[in-house]
C-alpha cells in the first residue's frame, strides 16, 4: 500500500469531520421531531371523564304559627319534614297546665299551619281557638275551618272526614301549594259530591 501523501492524509480528516458532523446533525433531528408526551391532565381530560358533584338538595321551609299555652308563640320557620313537637320545642315548650297531648306531636307541619296547644280542662274549637271549660266566659264564635291551615285534629272533626282523609287533605295541600277554592276538596280520594256539598259552610279556603 502506498504512502499518503500529508496533503492527503488532511483532505481525508475534513471529509471524516464532515461526515460525523452529518450525522451529529441528523440525529439531532430526529430526537427534536420526536412528538413530546401530553400533560399528565390533558390526558385524563381527554381519556377519563371529571367526576360530576351533585349539590344536596336544599330543604323546603314551612312557616308554622305556634299559639295557646307555650312560652314563645308566635311563627316559626321548620324544615319540611319536622314534627310538631319540634315546633313546640322551638316555642320554648309548654307552659305549666299546658296539655301537649291534646294534639297530636308526631304529625309533620305544615306550611302556613297552626299548632294551638290548649290548657288542660280547656277544649279546642275547630277554628283552632280554645275555650276555658266553667268560669262563665263565652266560647268564641266557630267559623269555617280553613283548609290551608287547619291542623289533622280540626279536620277530624269534620262530618264524613277522619284521620286518613285528613292526611289526604294535607298531602294534596302540600302537593299543590294549598286550596284555591273549596271545590278542590273534590279532587280527594273518599270525597265525593255528596259530601263536598256537605262540607260546604263548614270549610274555607
Amino acid at each position: 500500500m502506498p504512502a499518503l501523501s500529508r496533503s492527503q492524509l488532511v483532505v481525508y480528516a475534513v471529509a471524516a469531520l464532515v461526515v460525523l458532523g452529518l450525522g451529529v446533525r441528523y440525529l439531532h433531528g430526529q430526537r427534536g421531531g420526536e412528538p413530546a408526551s401530553a400533560p399528565a391532565g390533558n390526558a385524563r381530560a381527554a381519556g377519563t371523564p371529571a367526576p360530576v358533584e351533585i349539590a344536596p338538595r336544599a330543604a323546603r321551609a314551612a312557616l308554622v304559627h305556634v299559639a295557646g299555652a307555650v312560652r314563645h308563640p308566635g311563627v316559626y320557620r321548620m324544615r319540611d319534614g319536622d314534627r310538631i313537637k319540634d315546633a313546640l320545642e322551638r316555642a320554648g315548650g309548654a307552659r305549666k297546665g299546658a296539655d301537649p297531648n291534646a294534639i297530636n306531636l308526631a304529625a309533620k307541619v305544615a306550611d302556613g299551619q297552626q299548632v294551638v296547644v290548649p290548657r288542660r280542662g280547656a277544649a279546642a274549637s275547630p277554628a283552632g281557638t280554645t275555650s276555658a271549660a266553667g268560669g262563665g266566659g263565652a266560647a268564641p264564635p266557630q267559623g269555617p275551618i280553613s283548609l290551608n291551615t287547619a291542623t289533622p285534629e280540626q279536620l277530624d272533626t269534620l262530618d264524613g272526614v277522619g284521620p286518613v282523609t285528613a292526611q289526604k287533605i294535607l298531602d294534596y295541600r302540600r302537593q299543590h301549594g294549598g286550596f284555591h277554592s273549596i271545590e278542590d276538596l273534590g279532587q280527594i280520594p273518599g270525597i265525593g259530591p255528596k259530601r263536598l256539598a256537605a262540607l260546604r259552610g263548614k270549610v274555607q279556603p
